[in-house]
């Protein structure tokens, strides 16, 4: 961090501190950027409280037409974009464009279907309310503050900037101090579509910048990544009780049934684990296999894997660790594995450079060991043998995560996948429902709580609020101090009547 000397009108020089964004692959300077103080934040969060107002009042076939103004900016300077998502994470440039894509398709969807999700609804009333009219509205919070990833920097916010924003919300946006530009970048595309209000902000910064989002009177928290900094997320709104929503993270698992096409899910398992240099938090971490077709399997993974390579050129098949203490991590997790009696197939302690890891295949791990029970968050796969599927589920479930899971079988696919305790499984495929712009997003334990994505992701970002109207009186009012006496009998009799037959 630096700081720089600013003048302004007849203000005294003030200190401005600034940060750099880097090219992990280079570390070549690709930006610079201001790192927001706590008065600095209160002040964007009341001008998106103004713009709030005026931006809810514009009601949904408006906003939704401002939506796809800016999706559609986004999809012209699709290849611009990528570029800065390459420049700041060092990802290959088609992997950018994959999350540009997906982003896209979350914004046309919540276009076109947050006035059906959102719309006020008619309830019944009941028999003993049968002369109210009962209704349902899900009205917009006010001001969402949005802390993002630097793993997937377009495609993750997204999934709660869009989704607010369909809802009726004005979005203060704390994008990762690793991909600044990104965020930038993506606030300028909306306020062209959008130039009235500020109804999308920027802010940058470190830490201090987001706990400052947290108290700062926003209506919500969306944030995404660790555990450990999700526990600071709450611990800060708790003091004003504002409500969060937690994507922390998770330890998927794999798992490959006897019957399963094994080609099939090998190469989902390397794509799996292995694309975006494994910084995938619904990635493959972990995969448990029949014993009937473990060797097979594991054969068909290694060759696979030991084919791919990481690296800064054209023909790499992912790029460096964007965050460079994750390599510490990955390295402790593979020495511990190999110091614990589990083999290297591909890969191994030397797989892990200054910048980049290359593709580690383990087997033979114990499972209290930290490359299976912590987060590696790197391209590394754990496999294991079991002998049976029931064993499976059991070690898949006896983790501290609870996002993301994937099931390869033929029979018992859809079986396997529901009793896997993960907010979302996919069955021959991996990271599938991702995609799908209908499904809700997230996970339980310590993978955090609440919904992106669907309908359950826009009631996220709205506040619920349930009406009565009475379209008639009764001839006896049974919520007054004047009602009849036997009337208190009448009410025990209906009572009996309507509730107490088995």
């Amino acid at each position: 961090m630096t700081t720089v000397q600013t003048t302004g009108g007849e203000s005294a020089r003030a200190a401005r501190d600034t940060f750099d964004s880097r090219n992990p692959a280079t570390d070549e300077v690709v930006g610079s950027y201001p790192v927001h103080t706590e008065a600095e934040v209160a002040a964007a969060v009341e001008r998106a409280t103004e713009a709030a107002r005026w931006w809810a009042e514009l009601g949904f076939a408006e906003r939704a037409n401002r939506l796809r103004q800016w999706k559609a900016a986004i999809a012209r300077g699709s290849a611009e974009l990528a570029e800065v998502v390459r420049a700041e994470t060092g990802k290959p440039n088609a992997d950018a464009m994959l999350e540009i894509v997906l982003g896209l398709d979350h914004i046309a969807w919540v276009a076109k279907h947050a006035r059906k999700v959102l719309s006020p609804q008619r309830r019944p009333s009941g028999m003993l309310m049968a002369n109210q009219a009962a209704t349902v509205e899900y009205q917009p919070l006010g001001v969402v503050g949005v802390i993002g990833p630097w793993n997937y920097p377009v495609f993750t916010p997204t999934g709660s900037i869009a989704y607010a924003l369909a809802a009726g919300n004005a979005v203060v946006f704390k994008p990762s101090e690793f991909t600044p530009g990104v965020g930038r970048w993506l606030v300028d595309r909306f306020a062209e579509a959008v130039p009235e209000y500020p109804v999308f902000q920027l802010i940058t910064g470190f830490g201090a910048t987001g706990a400052a989002l947290c108290r700062s009177g926003v209506d919500k928290i969306a944030f995404t990544g660790s555990a450990p900094t999700g526990r600071k997320i709450m611990s800060a709104c708790a003091e004003t009780l504002t409500p969060v929503l937690l994507e922390c993270g998770g330890k998927d698992a794999l798992l490959v049934d006897a019957d399963a096409d094994l080609d099939a899910a090998a190469d989902a398992a390397v794509w799996g684990g292995m694309a975006n240099a494994g910084q995938t938090c619904i990635g493959v971490e972990r995969v448990y296999v029949h014993e009937r077709v473990h060797d097979e399997f594991v054969a068909k993974v290694t060759g696979l894997a030991g084919k791919i390579r990481a690296g800064g050129d054209a023909d790499a098949n992912y790029g460096p660790m964007t965050m460079p203490s994750q390599l510490d991590v990955i390295r402790r997790h593979i020495s511990d594995a190999l110091a614990r009696g589990g083999r290297a197939l591909v890969g191994g302690a030397d797989a892990v450079g200054d910048r980049y890891v290359q593709p580690t295949v383990l087997v033979d791990v114990p499972e209290d060991a930290a490359a299976v029970r912590e987060e590696t968050f790197g391209p590394t796969l754990t496999i294991a043998r079991v002998r049976d599927m029931d064993e499976a589920v059991q070690r898949a479930n006896d983790s501290d995560y609870g996002l993301g899971s994937a099931v390869f079988a033929k029979e018992r696919g859809m079986e396997l996948a529901r009793r896997l305790r993960s907010g979302m499984t996919s069955v021959n495929s991996v990271l599938s429902f991702a995609g799908v712009p209908e499904l809700p997003f997230g996970g339980s334990k310590e993978s955090g709580f609440g919904r992106i994505h669907g309908p359950e992701g826009l009631r996220e970002f709205a506040r619920t609020k349930s009406m009565v109207r009475q379209r008639f009186s009764l001839p006896v009012n049974l919520t007054s101090f004047n009602r009849p006496k036997k009337m208190d009998a009448a009410v025990g009799k209906i009572v009996s009547f309507l509730h107490g037959r088995r």
